[in-house]
């Protein structure tokens, strides 16, 4: 089986953590421990090229040799601009050029943070949305007017697509590329050798700059949601889960909001369809069962909400995953 080719491209003046956020993901998917679903896990083949001739410098002070140039971008399955050196600055005609030719073959293209502001210099994000760091949203919005700007999300894909917001939320993107390919099982494992959340409720809004009150209000609702991912077969209402914490239910829906972004029934759907997902891809239960185990109530409303939020049946979901394992294992 022919192992997909993620291309990132490199520039002068890069920041190291952005470059670093797919080489990571992408390029060491072979390390975990044993036990830890390492058969689970695909196998990439990682290309960094260049935009630019000669050394890179980067923003730590360090410098780069990249192999490859922009030529590895024509056989690129995904190519990744992990970020932009600077908004104001047009990136090199050659990179958009080949940013555009790759698309229009068929390649999935994604901009991490304000990589954004390459892809839509390079025309593929007029009419379609996208997202970038909050910092810059509005900015973004001014400058292309043709893009709709969804600032108060963690990444969004619009047609083979993809954007997200600013530095670990490239995190949440490559692993939502992961998932999107191979399946919830083969993200978790990333997220686990990688010791983050698998899948992040709320959107970056949750990151914008507010003030936030120093109780120990915030590990009270941080164990509640662990408790409550184990929960999720249970029936919440606002007033029970801000009883458990000893809130109001006026200042536990502030205080729930300020730590996910999101209202406790958004969170909610949100955990019980990333376990549906994991059960339909893992397991041999039925819709019906699922349901039940992920707290939907009936099977009828697992599916709207499933085809809602992913597009199709989860009988198709499960079928096109189960055969993607199959591929992997492989």
């Amino acid at each position: 089986m022919r192992r997909p080719v993620i291309a990132v491209v490199a520039f002068d003046r890069i920041s190291p953590f952005h470059l670093s956020v797919p080489c990571v993901v992408f390029g060491e998917t072979g390390g975990e421990s044993p036990g830890a679903g390492q058969s689970l896990m695909p196998q990439f083949t990682l290309k960094v090229c260049a935009a630019e001739a000669g050394t890179l410098n980067t923003t730590a002070g360090f410098s780069l040799g990249v192999a490859h140039g922009l030529a590895a971008l024509k056989t690129a399955d995904t190519i990744i601009v992990p970020t932009w050196r600077d908004p104001h600055e047009r990136p090199p005609a050659p990179l958009l050029k080949a940013l555009v030719s790759a698309q229009r073959r068929g390649a999935q293209i994604v901009g991490l943070c304000l990589g954004a502001y390459v892809l839509a210099e390079a025309g593929l994000l007029e009419g379609r949305s996208a997202t970038t760091h909050w910092a810059y949203a509005a900015d973004f919005a001014q400058r292309y007017p043709g893009v709709k700007v969804a600032a108060d999300v963690l990444y969004v894909e619009d047609d083979n697509v993809v954007t997200s917001a600013g530095t670990a939320a490239g995190i949440d993107c490559c692993l939502h590329l992961i998932r999107q390919r191979y399946g919830a099982e083969c993200a978790n494992s990333m997220a686990r050798r990688l010791v983050v959340p698998p899948h992040r409720q709320g959107g970056q809004a949750q990151f914008v700059e507010h003030p936030l009150p120093s109780t120990g209000r915030e590990s009270r609702l941080s164990g509640l949601l662990d408790t409550l991912r184990g929960e999720l077969d249970d029936a919440h209402t606002l007033d029970s889960l801000a009883a458990r914490t000893l809130m109001s239910r006026r200042t536990f829906t502030r205080q729930f909001r300020l730590l996910t972004g999101t209202t406790v029934g958004a969170w909610l759907l949100g955990e019980r369809l990333v376990l549906t997902q994991r059960l339909l891809e893992t397991s041999d239960h039925s819709v019906d069962a699922i349901a039940a185990l992920a707290g939907f109530g009936s099977p009828e409303s697992l599916r709207l909400h499933f085809r809602r939020a992913y597009g199709i049946s989860p009988k198709i979901w499960r079928q096109n995953f189960r055969g993607r394992e199959v591929a992997v294992r492989r």
